[in-house]
């Protein structure tokens, strides 16, 4: 009599269905890796196995093969070492893992060790049965060709995600606030009517003087809801690692990353990160040179010349005080005309009246330079004038301009440009030439492979750098021969500014560069777009006309009578 009991597995049927298994083109294939179908064959495969007990399923959908990191599966391990299973059946070797070295590591090691039978169904695959030299060669080779197709399926995907950034489409799942995607092109974005507003305010804010804290207090006392709050109210399920409380609010960490997005301006910058690989899913930070930025790819809800005005604003060294809001509107404009440290405003009290003044900063702190202390209302009306008879001479700058034309200042434009493609060409010349030589280098030993692999792609980075530059340049070049050019609009900047009766932050920012203060008798201020006033004087001084400047600095201009 044979007593022998047979044994009863309890078996877990483990599925699993990837983004990539999902999106393949083929609706056939795309059925066959379901997950209804691969519960339905493993059932069916399982029906007559009266030793095998159904216990569980576990369904990993939308994870990817190429690691092990997936909650159904980590559930089950559990599971096992619980004892609750000690049997797992799955369609074939694909669907349990295409990481060859893992996958080996559980059919191979694990699940023997821990005595948990195996059954991979379309690959005829049994664990428990007796395994022949065939069996253990063909496993690990499936699980290698698996691997393999994991890679390259990686490969494909990257290299279609990257033509993608080039061609100027935006892939992320969600775009930066003040955006939303096309209806009908979602890599496509366009201004959201509502945050694009929010934006706006945000840098009028700052051209007024606030500080990113003083911003974001405002915004918050307003009810104006934070970037992830927002997109969670118009329906997008976007989530951030930067939320820190259960309902999120304004902070200048977030205003900041506003103020210094050129996505406002129009460019699309992607591909700031990556990961090693397909199997190493930790983000690393790529190379700015790396990056890809299509310049104008969207509609703009900044200026670039407001943009330029912040970052300026953004580097300043700038602090309200306690009791205020804004900022003065010379702070950080400022300084020292002989050691060139920022000029610091002070205030004190005398005979009840207070009195404010600005005085070098390496005067308060160490004493090596003299004070240059000039008081805050003689300084601010000083500028007042200046930048009254600056507005004035330009306007009469332009008058001459539209009598001489755009002619002149087109070939000075072009040769220019000229001069910056020629650079340009040299250096894309220069580093093909330094590939060539480092190739050869390491040929005759000179440098190793690591050293070769390291600069070549180094130089590879900065050849396709210039040739970018070059095409920009081109691009500039047919603005302005098609008379497209913005080149005198600078002019414009100065001229709205015609009546003006009051210093105000907004436009001491947006016309002055730097002020030197020598002492409270002798200040230089440097104008923005100073370079271009002084090339329109020299055009104009040499097509003849004569250019006198009195000493009150007043500009005048007479135009040479035509022979």
């Amino acid at each position: 009599m044979n007593n022998h009991i047979k044994k009863i597995y309890h078996a877990a049927i483990y599925v699993r269905l990837s983004k990539e298994d999902g999106d393949v083109a083929s609706n056939k294939k795309a059925e066959s890796n379901s997950i209804s179908n691969q519960k339905s064959l493993v059932k069916e495969f399982l029906k007559n196995k009266d030793d095998i007990l159904i216990v569980k399923e576990y369904v990993d959908d939308g994870y990817s093969g190429s690691n092990f990191e997936r909650p159904a599966f980590q559930m089950m391990l559990e599971d096992i070492k619980k004892g609750i299973i000690d049997c797992v059946c799955t369609k074939d070797l694909s669907r349990f893992g295409r990481e060859y070295i893992d996958a080996g590591m559980y059919i191979e090691r694990l699940f023997p060790a821990m005595g948990v039978r195996f059954i991979a169904v379309n690959d005829n695959y049994d664990s428990l049965d007796e395994k022949n030299q065939a069996d253990d060669i063909i496993i690990p080779f499936k699980n290698l060709i698996n691997d393999a197709y994991c890679r390259d399926i990686s490969i494909k995907i990257r290299s279609h995600l990257e033509i993608k950034r080039k061609n100027g489409e935006c892939i992320s799942a969600f775009v930066a606030y003040g955006y939303r995607k096309k209806e009908d092109d979602r890599h496509q974005i366009e201004p959201d009517p509502y945050a694009a507003g929010v934006v706006k305010d945000i840098f009028k804010y700052k051209l007024r003087g606030m500080s990113q804290d003083s911003i974001a207090r405002k915004l918050n006392e307003n009810g104006i809801l934070p970037p992830a709050e927002y997109k969670a109210s118009v329906g997008s399920n976007y989530q951030t690692s930067f939320k820190s409380k259960e309902k999120s609010e304004w902070t200048s960490v977030m205003v900041r990353r506003i103020l210094t997005n050129e996505i406002y301006i129009g460019n699309l910058v992607q591909g700031k990160q990556t990961t090693p690989n397909h199997k190493v899913k930790k983000t690393i930070l790529k190379s700015e040179g790396e990056w890809i930025r299509i310049e104008k790819s969207h509609e703009a809800i900044i200026t670039d010349r407001d943009f330029e005005i912040v970052q300026r604003l953004l580097d300043m060294d700038t602090r309200t005080s306690p009791d205020q809001e804004n900022v003065y509107p010379l702070s950080g404009i400022v300084v020292c005309g002989d050691c060139g440290m920022p000029m610091i405003r002070k205030t004190s009290k005398v005979g009840g009246k207070t009195y404010a003044y600005y005085l070098c900063a390496t005067n308060k702190d160490t004493k090596q330079c003299s004070s240059h202390r000039i008081p805050t209302n003689k300084l601010e009306e000083s500028i007042l004038e200046l930048l009254q008879l600056h507005i004035q001479n330009i306007m009469d700058m332009k008058k001459i301009l539209n009598f001489i034309g755009t002619v002149p200042f087109q070939q000075l434009d072009m040769k220019k440009l000229e001069e910056r493609k020629e650079k340009k060409v040299s250096e894309v010349e220069r580093c093909t030439n330094l590939r060539t030589m480092l190739y050869e280098d390491m040929r005759d030993g000179i440098i190793s492979k690591e050293d070769y692999k390291e600069l070549h792609a180094a130089y590879e980075a900065r050849r396709k750098n210039a040739q970018i530059a070059i095409r920009q340049i081109e691009l500039e070049m047919e603005d302005v021969l098609n008379r497209k050019s913005e080149g005198f609009l600078w002019l414009d900047y100065f001229t709205e500014h015609q009546n003006i009766e009051k210093l105000t932050r907004e436009t001491a920012v947006s016309l002055i560069r730097q002020i030197k203060v020598y002492d409270k008798n002798h200040i230089e201020v440097v104008f923005d777009f100073d370079d271009r006033y002084e090339e329109c004087l020299d055009v104009i001084r040499g097509l003849g006309h004569t250019v006198e400047i009195t000493d009150s600095g007043k500009l005048n201009i007479r135009v040479k009578e035509a022979v």
